[in-house]
């Protein structure tokens, strides 16, 4: 094994000041530790941020991505970890949030043997922090780096995981789309409603077979052809459009963003035609303020950390030995904190998201057990 490091960030040189006033000085931080990790044998380059274990130990996928700079590596590992907290908390888990970036391209870099050094240095963490897959990182990438520690998640059924987690991912929005109705119409069904799904992929293509079944009336788009013709095959009712920009101006009851971040943008909000929106990307607020304008246009935003956490959901349960319809009964719930935060929302007169995270900044500071948290949003 070559020469391996790891680094409290603390102790990197004034040059990193921006890094460590988000993390003692801003309001966005308040990590409680931040890691690089190299080993040089392997080219592996990689940040682990723990934002919070109050409620538990950090829970967060490993994205493997070419950033531009190292800065812009552990700049993102600080934002997704802090998200991570917000959504595990949200989630009725009793899991705080973790994330970790691999610095390269996955295509090139990637390797049994960075993977394993990956795993060692997880491991020396000692179970503070949990990974899983993400942006990059696949099953069978979480299958060597289990081969290191016991703290990893997302492995294949083969190897006690669950596997593919966009099932109840789906399940979770779709979860989060009833309650949406109920705030808006009255009545947690989709029957009759236009939905439009921009992204039809691994999440969004097991979203649209809850619609078609629950009897919304479904349009599509995404920038793969063959994605699109997968569904209508199986779905002639349904219909597709060019793209997203066509979609979002398309006559729409409900509008679900399920492919990339920043789908929410100052255009799209305004072109909107839709009076719910939820969907299942990440980051779908393209800078703050996006919040405000959606709320005073009469648009009701159902937070993505909330309603895409079926996934975490899943993978977390490998942690107590995995079980399908114990997931599922917890991505159930979802239904639920959708519905608390839709009535959090409406008595303190602020956006979804802002009630949002005020709940999960509830929680971790009172550090409620997932039991009683569950409860209450029953």
């Amino acid at each position: 094994m070559g020469v391996t490091t790891v680094t409290d960030v603390r102790q990197t040189s004034p040059s990193n000041e921006g890094v460590l006033a988000k993390l003692f000085r801003s309001e966005q931080g308040g990590h409680e530790q931040v890691v690089l990790c190299q080993d040089r044998a392997t080219g592996l380059k990689a940040v682990i941020a723990v934002h919070s274990t109050a409620l538990g130990p950090a829970l967060g996928g490993t994205r493997f991505f070419p950033y531009a700079s190292d800065e812009e590596a552990v700049d993102d590992a600080l934002n997704l970890a802090r998200g991570m907290s917000y959504k595990n908390a949200l989630a009725g888990l009793d899991l705080g949030g973790g994330k970790a970036v691999i610095i390269g391209d996955p295509d090139t870099l990637k390797s049994e043997e960075l993977l394993l050094a990956y795993g060692r240095f997880v491991a020396s963490l000692g179970g503070r922090y949990v990974t899983a897959c993400d942006v990059g990182t696949y099953v069978s990438d979480m299958d060597v780096i289990a081969r290191e520690n016991r703290w990893t998640t997302g492995r294949s059924p083969q190897n006690g995981g669950a596997g593919d987690s966009s099932v109840l991912t789906a399940f979770g929005v779709f979860q989060g789309m009833r309650a949406a109705a109920q705030a808006q119409w009255g009545e947690s069904t989709l029957k009759g409603r236009r939905v439009g799904v921009a992204g039809v992929g691994k999440v969004g293509h097991h979203l649209v077979e809850h619609l078609v079944e629950d009897g919304a009336e479904v349009v599509i788009t995404d920038v793969r052809a063959e994605a699109v013709e997968r569904i209508i095959a199986r779905h002639p009712d349904v219909t597709a459009v060019h793209d997203a920009e066509v979609l979002v101006r398309s006559p729409l009851d409900v509008y679900a963003p399920c492919a990339l971040g920043h789908a929410l943008d100052d255009a799209t909000v305004g072109a909107l035609t839709a009076t719910v929106v939820c969907g299942a990307a990440n980051n779908q607020l393209a800078h703050p303020g996006v919040e405000k304008d959606l709320a005073d246009r009469g648009i009701l935003y159902a937070p993505d950390y909330v309603v895409n956490a079926g996934g975490v959901i899943q993978v977390a349960d490998e942690l107590h030995g995995f079980d399908f319809d114990r997931a599922k009964a917890k991505a159930t719930k979802i239904f639920d904190t959708t519905l608390a935060i839709f009535a959090r929302a409406k008595a303190d007169g602020v956006p979804p998201a802002v009630a949002a995270d005020r709940l999960a900044e509830q929680r971790m500071a009172e550090r409620t057990p997932a039991a009683d948290w569950l409860r209450v949003q029953s």
